[in-house]
């Protein structure tokens, strides 16, 4: 393995700045480093999902997939690197079409809700969604990895589709948006 932190705290960030992979110095709000910022706080929000305990099937995909975030934030913290490969993308198009197939199709809306973790996946979603508009902004000035892109895309679809089987699979229903509704008065 290659270099160990013995000491947390570096000083070369006091001034606004951060280093990159390559040894180059951004500012700590550089596009690039929002993606990679951005994709540290999905793997994070993931972490919460698996310690709400979603079932073993779910969480040991979830672990997987902080695999896969932490290679994409090292491939976007290098410029020029690749890490998220097509058979990545594939792998989460077949473990959502698996999760998919026992869930009964959406005549609704849903609201984010139901069990912990299922609620815990709907932020990551959301995180997740907002991973992929910080990529889309830095595709604007710099090459990315596009299976990178399609990785992130297929991810929030997959973290739905999770948050339904999770409520599924503990006996919760989806929390179904009502358009018509009460006042509270």
């Amino acid at each position: 393995m290659g270099h160990r932190l013995s000491k947390i705290y570096t000083r070369t960030g006091d001034a606004g700045t951060t280093g990159l992979g390559d040894g180059g110095r951004v500012a700590k709000d550089d596009a690039r480093v929002e993606a990679y910022g951005t994709v540290d706080e999905l793997n994070s929000v993931i972490g919460t999902v698996i310690a709400a305990q979603p079932g073993a099937l779910i969480s040991q995909q979830l672990t997987d997939i902080q695999h896969d975030l932490f290679d994409l934030g090292g491939e976007l913290c290098i410029p020029g690197h690749t890490a998220i490969q097509a058979a990545r993308v594939a792998t989460l198009e077949q473990w959502l079409d698996a999760h998919n197939t026992h869930l009964t199709p959406l005549q609704e809306f849903i609201l984010p809700g139901g069990h912990a973790a299922a609620a815990a996946c709907h932020v990551g979603r959301t995180v997740c969604r907002r991973a992929e508009r910080r990529l889309t902004t830095l595709a604007h000035g710099e090459d990315i990895n596009q299976e990178a892109t399609r990785y992130l895309n297929r991810l929030s679809d997959l973290l739905f589709v999770m948050a339904r089987k999770i409520n599924a699979d503990h006996g919760v229903g989806d929390v179904l948006w009502r358009h018509e509704r009460g006042t509270g008065e």
